[in-house]
């Protein structure tokens, strides 16, 4: 999270002739973005805020959005915001379901036992072939994938700052 916002989206690349990029929502969820006239993007550059002049959805592709920013008129300027994230304030966040969380959110929670005996702490979620995958760095320094599937893991408490591994051999 960066000054209580988080990043929702990444910007892929340039589309056509007239500055559109494609954007591909990290939620999956792109309603929220279609409301938007104005973002923050973070990137190679730094931040910068973009007023929103267009956005139309893109069925079945990597990238769920065409936008295109006021002043970004060319295909040589929108390759300048590629790979920039558009940040958010959680308000304009997209809505959170039962058992759903903000990876952000995750970040840093203990990872602990079911003895209670703590292992590490969450670093990062990273989506993997099969599913997501919760980064840990455990108390040796090493980085530790664990499928996020309920086999693996149970209770998640953002207000204890832990979740659960059920299965404490997969760090082996």
């Amino acid at each position: 999270m960066i000054d209580g916002r988080l990043a929702s989206a990444v910007v892929l690349s340039p589309f056509a002739l007239e500055g559109f990029v494609k954007i591909r929502s990290l939620s999956g969820e792109i309603e929220h973005l279609l409301k938007l006239s104005s973002v923050a993007l973070r990137g190679k550059a730094g931040e910068r805020v973009y007023e929103i002049e267009a956005a139309r959805v893109i069925e079945g592709a990597s990238a769920n959005l065409l936008v295109k920013f006021r002043n970004i008129d060319t295909p040589e300027q929108a390759a300048a915001l590629t790979g920039a994230e558009i940040l958010l304030p959680r308000s304009e966040a997209a809505p959170l379901g039962a058992g759903e969380y903000y990876v952000e959110d995750l970040k840093g929670l203990r990872v602990t036992g079911c003895d209670g005996r703590e292992f590490g702490v969450v670093t990062g979620i990273i989506d993997g072939g099969g599913g997501q995958l919760v980064e840990a760095r455990l108390h040796t320094g090493e980085l530790k994938l664990i499928p996020f599937r309920n086999e693996f893991l149970g209770e998640i408490s953002l207000e204890k700052g832990e979740i659960a591994l059920l299965a404490p051999w997969i760090l082996e």
